[in-house]
Parts: C-alpha cells; sequence; structure tokens
C-alpha cells in the first residue's frame, strides 16, 4: 500500500490542488492529513476534499500549529501504523502543475525498491555551481561525508516530495522525519538503498513564496538540520552549531513535545 502524508497548516486554496494532485495518482491508497493550527479557509478546503474521497483521506487535527516538519513525523507513525510498504511526503503548499511526475516518481521508487527516494528540483546543473549560496554548500557537504555526492547531488529531503519503504520508517525515530537532512544519515547507516525517483524543476514545484525573513529563516533551519545529520554520522552530540554560528531558524518552534504526547497517546 503507498500512502502519502500532507502537512496543512495555512495554505488556504493551495492546499486543494496539492490533494487534487494527490487524488489523481492511482497508486495512492490513503492520504494522511495533519492539520494543525489552520486556520478555517484551509480547513474547509481539506473538509471539501474529504467530503468527496472519504474512503481515500485520513484527517489528523491539531489546535495548535507543531512547526514545521513535525507534522510529516506525525504522518509517518501513522502510516507505519497503517501498513504502508511506501509513503510519500509532500508540502500542502506544493501547488505546482506536477501529478504526471509524482505518479513517475512512485512507481519508479517501487521499482528502484528504494529505501529513501528524492527528487532533483535542479535539473539546471550551473545553479549548483554556486558554492557561495550557504544553503546550496551545506547540502552539498552532508552528501559528500554521506558518500552520496555523485549518486544524489544535493539533493534532499527538505527539498520537493520525497518517499520512504516501510523498513525506514521501522528502523528510524520519529522525531527524526521532522529533521529531514538526518533520514540520509540513518539510510547510509544502514546501508539502506537512496537515490534519486524523479525531476521536478523548483519552480514547477510551486511553493508559495513568502518573504525575505521567512526566506532566511528556512535557510538556518536547513542549514541546522544538516549539521544535525552531520553530528550523527559523525557519531558526535546534536548541535546546531558550527564556528561561531547557531543554526536556528524555524526549528525552535517544532513542538516535539506534542509530538510525544501524540505518540504516546497511540501507544497506549
Amino acid at each position: 500500500m503507498i500512502a502519502a502524508v500532507v502537512p496543512v497548516h495555512m495554505e488556504e486554496y493551495r492546499v486543494g490542488r496539492v490533494l487534487t494532485s494527490l487524488l489523481s495518482a492511482n497508486t495512492v491508497s490513503r492520504i494522511f492529513v495533519i492539520l494543525n493550527g489552520a486556520n478555517e479557509v484551509t480547513a474547509k478546503q481539506v473538509q471539501q476534499s474529504y467530503a468527496r474521497h472519504e474512503e481515500k483521506l485520513v484527517l489528523v487535527s491539531f489546535a495548535l500549529p507543531l512547526g514545521i516538519d513535525i507534522p510529516r513525523a506525525v504522518g509517518a507513525r501513522l502510516a507505519y501504523a497503517a501498513g504502508a510498504d511506501y509513503t510519500v511526503f509532500i508540502d500542502g503548499d506544493m501547488a505546482g502543475e506536477f501529478a504526471a511526475e509524482l505518479e513517475s516518481f512512485i512507481n519508479t521508487t517501487v521499482r528502484l525498491e528504494l529505501d529513501l527516494a528524492l527528487l532533483d528540483c535542479y535539473p539546471d546543473k550551473a545553479v549548483l555551481t554556486d558554492q557561495a549560496q550557504p544553503l546550496l554548500y551545506w547540502r552539498a557537504l552532508l552528501n559528500k561525508e554521506l558518500g552520496l555526492y555523485d549518486k544524489i547531488n544535493i539533493a534532499t529531503p527538505s527539498h520537493g516530495f520525497h518517499a520512504v519503504s516501510r523498513r525506514m520508517l521501522r528502523d528510524i525515530p520519529w522525531a527524526d522525519f521532522a529533521v529531514p537532512p538526518t533520514l540520509l544519515t540513518h539510510a547510509v547507516r544502514l546501508h539502506y538503498r537512496t537515490g534519486i525517483a524523479g525531476t521536478v524543476p523548483h519552480a514547477q514545484l510551486g511553493s508559495s513564496i513568502k518573504n525575505m525573513t521567512h526566506n532566511l529563516l528556512i535557510v538556518d533551519t536547513i542549514i541546522g538540520d544538516c549539521i544535525e545529520a552531520l553530528c550523527i554520522w559523525h557519531h558526535r552530540p546534536r548541535t546546531r552549531s558550527w564556528g561561531n554560528k547557531t543554526y536556528i531558524g524555524y526549528h525552535d518552534r517544532r513542538r516535539f513535545d506534542l509530538l510525544q504526547q501524540f505518540l504516546a497517546g497511540l501507544s497506549m
């Protein structure tokens, strides 16, 4: 069974397009929509999709925002409990036209028996030469340290949709699904198959365009996540600091406490 996880916060009308893309994918049997701190318009969009597709959609609602990527961990646990063989993660604001590419991505993941399937969002390799961009530098550094660079370049679970196998769900701490680059480290340490399963240029993803402050916070979030992933790889205590800077970004808004409450409730 193929499951999908869609974190939803304040995506409003964009989430309807995301769900339409997923619902058109015949390979996807179950879609877990993780509403967290969603406003009325966003919730209404999801409810409208649910009313038409109750057999496929599973709605899980949190009154409070869980913070970036925490809903992925919630969805990962639910997908595992539901018996998913593969689980695709796709952000609720990713409203681009990529339904065909998504279907192909899933089929390739299954055909190649990948444990961690990633998306190539930079088919124009010219952009990858700009290692002066801190985020590209850290993504490249992590993948080089893990011995993955020649295979996946700078691809990361933090960019575009990605998929994991059932044994990834089984063997990785749930909290690390909320720190996406750490999945790369876990996959390599477990000798699991990691690869590119599709290509969708960044612009085609249709992610929402926000302000510069948000962009800088996202950059710091992902860089900090990459540093944590490197710490795991080198068997060091986890930190988000490098040199004289600590990369927090949105990390301090991740509600790991609410995740643990949710997980504890499931295990009772």
